[in-house]
């Protein structure tokens, strides 16, 4: 088979049909281009929840003077009852769960609020208005119902609280947003098949007499069929590699530069190392759809 006659051929399809090709090209970008996010989110989403999972707090809030649930019909803990809740963290039953403890006083907590949120508010809030509390941390994060179901109903404990389910509405917006981005992508790469479809069959009916003398003179299906599946090929890699450079100035601009210096509480954003997983995947995926819908489609065309 004749390399040099096959991408000629190849090319002068592209030539010939320009406009359409550029369709193709813009296509195929902005759908890997969401792909491409699409994956990136996901990353973003892991690395996000390992993060805050290896540093999240269950926290054993201990009753104060007004509470109001059954555990605290006493009112405040006592010191037994806070010291029943340490030895029930140490024993052997929830060992295994519980990496760290840290006991805070409610005069501790107060100071840690006014450092926090300044002076000013020391006549809104008071140790009293605050939690002895237990600060536990976990060998497992996602054992933190093995720490609500051991002090349920125990005397003097207020509430059991993960810290971990304070940011779940934002994981599942993240969530939520990476189904949109790959609902578009879909839909964008179904048009980008279509319109390949489209580009090889006007190829092939520009080309309709010289294909006649090549089946005429022998010339087999894969020699008359190669070069139309490249010009697919060919616009779909040029349209993958402008979603490459896209993902790449976002991840690079818009979270290296801009997100990660707005955004305080993430701290392990995605990277030019993650971006190097998936611009791979993101070209495959261009170039096999490419190959697929215009196999398909010359093929078809020649059977009619």
């Amino acid at each position: 088979m004749r390399v040099g006659l096959i991408l000629g051929e190849a090319l002068t399809g592209l030539r010939r049909n320009a406009s359409m090709v550029i369709s193709v090209v813009l296509v195929t970008f902005v759908s890997l281009t969401f792909v491409g996010a699409a994956m990136l989110m996901q990353m973003q989403i892991s690395k996000t929840k390992d993060y805050w999972a290896e540093r999240a707090q269950v926290a054993v809030y201990m009753c104060r003077e007004d509470a109001t649930v059954q555990n605290c019909a006493d009112g405040a803990a006592t010191d037994e009852q806070i010291a029943a809740v340490a030895e029930r963290l140490e024993s052997p039953a929830l060992q295994s769960v519980v990496r760290e403890v840290r006991f805070e006083t409610s005069q501790e907590a107060y100071d840690n609020v006014l450092s926090l949120m300044g002076q000013d508010y020391a006549e809104f809030v008071s140790p009293e208005q605050l939690n002895n509390t237990y600060w536990v941390n976990l060998a497992d994060p996602s054992q933190s119902d093995v720490i609500s179901e051991a002090f349920k109903d125990f005397d003097g404990v207020e509430e059991v609280a993960n810290q971990l389910q304070y940011l779940d509405p934002l994981f599942s917006a993240l969530t939520v947003a990476t189904y949109i981005a790959v609902g578009i992508a879909g839909l964008m790469l179904i048009a980008a098949v279509l319109l390949i479809a489209t580009t090889i069959r006007l190829s092939a009916y520009a080309r309709r007499r010289e294909l006649g003398i090549m089946r005429l003179v022998g010339a087999s299906n894969r020699f008359i069929q190669t070069p139309f599946i490249l010009e697919g090929v060919f616009a779909a890699l040029i349209g993958s590699a402008l979603a490459s450079v896209a993902i790449i100035a976002m991840v690079q601009v818009g979270v290296g530069d801009y997100l990660s210096s707005q955004i305080d509480f993430v701290t392990s954003w995605v990277n030019l190392g993650d971006v190097a997983l998936v611009v791979p995947a993101v070209i495959v995926i261009g170039v096999a759809l490419a190959a697929v819908s215009a196999g398909f489609a010359i093929r078809r065309w020649l059977r009619t």
